[in-house]
């Protein structure tokens, strides 16, 4: 792609808009920033880029007359059907993304994660063990690091781990090297903020764009599916590439857990309990890295290593510290039903259970159901959907074969009065979890504030 000269609209000054300004100057574009809001609110990401080499077009307008410029860079964060870019692609300007511009760019094999949940652990895993194995590899993506901004240190044979989000897939013409599929269900389908109107349509644009990482693959490529899934395995049918499988219930073509054994095909990798990431939930994630690596040509003494020293990522079920013999794990990332009860499966002890927050169109029927039949012995619900989860939990607390005397604590207003409250509850053998299944915006900022206040105030007691 040739953008030296070209008129060049970065919409959104978000840490991908920032990497993606500076790479449009280097290359000799004429470059405008828009963003909704004002010069004071983005003053941090101002500094980032050289400000007098750009024009800004920000505030309540941020969007106006974008049919003038020949490109636009969307963030994630701006939906493909927002009216003014429907507009400005009918006048014939280009729309595309950071994604889709290092692509392009790449000079060498990107290995590609997806999935509702576990993407990121699943990526930086792979990143380790490719690292573990003297690889030059990068990591990047939906996790929070910007591709282009370590562009010039790629050659032939470097390696680069993406996360990619649907929203980083759905208008992508390509697919990397090495696609990885996690487990898919529902996410993005209700707008959680205000000021974040980014969400699917339905169900089916949802999955549709999950799709784009392997629908461009080509017969020298490799997606890597879960087993344990009919719709990661209908993956299988939209790729030219080779298929492989992980799995933590059968034996596949690739890497599966049997017995409480982790296995590459026929290679003992170790026993699942000498795995530092806790929850049976974390053998998909691993058994996935375990393929992707073998693919990638890494030595099985690498694998083991890595596999086996690996700690996980902060706010994805991280163990704080242990007090009177209570645990606490902060496992702020849990947005959706689905990984609180990965979280709750994790433990066979007692748990308090702090789960809630902001609305984001999900049904809780199945969390509530877990919950009634689980370890929890104290649910702390917070946030806006407090009484959804607990209706759902209400609802089959008579048919619960277990915990009968379940209880539910609710109305506390900050974080300082949950951890002190879910201490009170706790006794020597316990674990308290903060998995809110809900996304954060009524209380938090985000879910990283989120999990870093639970954090402090758990340091502090």
């Amino acid at each position: 792609m040739n953008l030296k000269g070209k008129k060049a609209a970065v919409l959104g000054l978000s840490i991908e808009g920032v990497a993606t300004t500076r790479y449009l100057l280097k290359a000799g574009a004429r470059v405008t920033v828009c963003d909704q809001n004002l010069p004071q609110e983005l003053e941090e990401n101002l500094k980032k880029i050289k400000v007098d080499e750009v024009l800004l077009q920000l505030g309540q307008n941020y969007l106006k007359n974008l049919n003038q410029f020949e490109i636009l860079f969307r963030t994630p964060g701006m939906p493909l059907w927002h009216p003014e870019l429907i507009i400005a692609k009918k006048a014939g300007v280009q729309i595309s993304s950071q994604t889709k511009l290092f692509f392009d760019l790449c000079p060498c094999p990107i290995i590609g994660v997806t999935g509702t949940k576990g993407k990121g652990t699943t990526a930086s895993l792979i990143f380790e063990i490719l690292k573990t194995a003297g690889k030059n590899v990068f990591l990047g993506g939906n996790i929070g690091n910007a591709p282009t901004d370590f562009l010039d240190k790629l050659t032939s044979n470097s390696w680069v781990v993406l996360e990619l989000s649907s929203f980083q897939l759905e208008d992508l013409k390509a697919s990397p090297h090495l696609a990885v599929i996690l487990n898919i269900t529902s996410d993005h389908l209700f707008s959680v903020a205000s000021d974040n109107p980014n969400y699917h349509l339905s169900q089916k644009d949802y999955l549709k764009a999950k799709e784009n990482i392997v629908k461009y693959q080509k017969k020298k490529d490799y997606a890597v599916l879960n087993f344990d899934y009919q719709i990661s395995r209908n993956f299988s049918q939209l790729s030219q590439g080779q298929i492989y499988y992980f799995s933590k219930k059968k034996k596949v073509k690739g890497a599966y857990v049997q017995n409480n054994r982790l296995f590459l095909n026929e290679n003992l990798i170790g026993k699942t309990k000498n795995l530092i990431l806790p929850g049976a939930h974390n053998w998909e994630n691993v058994t996935a890295a375990i393929c992707v690596a073998f693919l990638a040509d890494v030595p099985i003494s690498a694998i083991k290593k890595a596999v086996f020293d690996f700690k996980g990522l902060e706010h994805r079920l991280e163990f704080l510290r242990e007090m009177e013999g209570i645990r606490y794990y902060n496992d702020s990332f849990s947005t959706t039903p689905e990984t609180a009860i990965a979280a709750i499966r994790a433990f066979k002890k007692p748990i308090i259970l702090i789960a809630g927050g902001s609305e984001k169109g999900l049904d809780y029927a199945e969390l509530g159901k877990e919950i009634a039949n689980s370890s929890v012995k104290t649910l702390i619900l917070i946030g806006q959907i407090a009484g959804k989860i607990e209706k759902a939990v209400l609802n089959n607390q008579q048919s619960a074969i277990s915990n009968q005397q379940l209880k539910i604590i609710k109305n506390l207003k900050t974080m300082k009065e949950i951890v002190k409250v879910a201490t009170h509850n706790a006794e020597l053998g316990d674990v308290v979890v903060l998995s809110p299944a809900s996304a954060s915006f009524d209380m938090f900022k985000n879910y990283k504030e989120r999990g870093r206040q639970f954090k402090n105030e758990v340091a502090k007691i």
